[in-house]
């Protein structure tokens, strides 16, 4: 194999990495905004009600 067929494989390959990588982060960000939206809409759902969740009723 001469030195510009190995040039360009070689040049293939780190494109092909760099597009992985490049993917690979934007599923990240998106997975990481998506939790923090779920977060938020969990916390803005919150019942605000005093005795909620103090007392349990454990008569049968």
């Amino acid at each position: 194999m001469d030195i510009a067929a190995m040039a360009t494989v070689a040049s293939q390959v780190q494109v092909k990495q760099d597009a992985g990588i490049k993917l690979m982060d934007k599923a990240m960000g998106d997975a990481e905004q998506q939790g923090n939206q779920t977060v938020e809409m969990l916390e803005s759902s919150k019942v605000q009600h005093p005795d909620l969740g103090n007392s349990v009723d454990v008569k049968a």
